[in-house]
């Protein structure tokens, strides 16, 4: 099927990109300009944050470079900036139709650029990415994979945070919508992995090593607040991003994405005793609450 005016452009944007780091955190970053008003959209932050960190690691480098990036971090950051042109083309008045259902919904963000639809576009082209993408998840380590599939958990948490608070914090729903604003720092604090994972690409295959240096924040939140609730989570993002396919990354509360259902125990560390406090108090929603 032959490509519309507005994905040949998007295409175009990637393109001249695609072996260019550091062009392509610029690409993102002029996604968010608003050229009527010479300034940058609130959400930029949000939507960059997480590339430095690719960069730092090196995980965009092109193929011809001495220490190559990773092909799947590359698909899943094209899959995001090809989504974001193609929208902003039709948003412009471009021809064409979306192309995807990532799209549609960053158009929406764009004529309502709201927290809950920043994030449903942004997740959707996430996930979409991800399935896509699965023979090139299969080739990384199984460190990568797992930090491939915890990286996942935190953005649909985050997303659940502003639009679903009740199933993200219980009782904490008022102020969930605040830690998860993409707008505000705070939302890093989710999506941090530099604490854990070395600025280097590729890692070691011993996941272990990595998970055992983990501490503070991202142990309470992974195993005190996420897990109980992390089937929930993925029922509910399937719903509201319209991906179904994404229930099918979960098997008995275990993150499956390129990795083998009987390998359980990274994700089952010993909690630590705030990790099993926090657990207690901030009970599991009950089957059905979902907002």
């Amino acid at each position: 099927m032959p490509l519309s005016d507005a994905a040949m452009f998007a295409e175009h944007q990637v393109v001249g990109v695609r072996d260019d780091p550091h062009g392509r955190l610029k690409s993102l970053e002029h996604l968010y300009d608003d050229e009527s008003r010479s300034r940058r959209l609130p959400f930029q932050r949000a939507a960059t944050a997480f590339m430095h960190w690719q960069l730092n690691r090196g995980l965009l480098r092109p193929p011809t470079d001495p220490r190559p990036g990773s092909p799947w971090w590359r698909a899943i950051n094209e899959q995001l900036l090809r989504d974001g042109w193609e929208a902003r083309a039709l948003a412009r008045g471009v021809s064409g139709t979306p192309s995807t259902a990532s799209v549609e919904l960053t158009i929406r963000f764009i004529a309502e650029p709201t927290s809950a639809n920043w994030y449903r576009a942004h997740n959707s082209s996430i996930v979409a990415g991800y399935l896509a993408n699965r023979a090139l998840a299969q080739q990384e380590s199984r460190t990568e994979r797992f930090f491939m599939n915890l990286v996942l958990i935190r953005v649909l948490y985050a997303h659940a945070l502003v639009s679903a608070p009740r199933l993200a914090l219980g009782w904490l729903a008022p102020v969930a919508p605040l830690l998860g604003d993409p707008r505000l720092g705070m939302t890093g604090m989710f999506l941090s992995l530099s604490r854990i994972l070395p600025d280097r690409y590729p890692l070691s295959d011993n996941v272990e090593t990595y998970i055992s240096d983990e501490h503070g924040f991202g142990r309470l939140l992974d195993i005190g607040i996420i897990a109980p609730r992390v089937h929930h989570l993925y029922a509910w993002s399937a719903v509201e991003l319209g991906q179904p396919e994404l229930s099918s990354l979960l098997a008995d509360d275990v993150p499956v994405y390129a990795w083998p259902t009987d390998d359980f125990a990274p994700w089952h560390p010993s909690p630590t005793r705030a990790a099993r406090a926090i657990h207690q108090i901030l009970s599991t929603p009950p089957s059905g609450i979902t907002r």
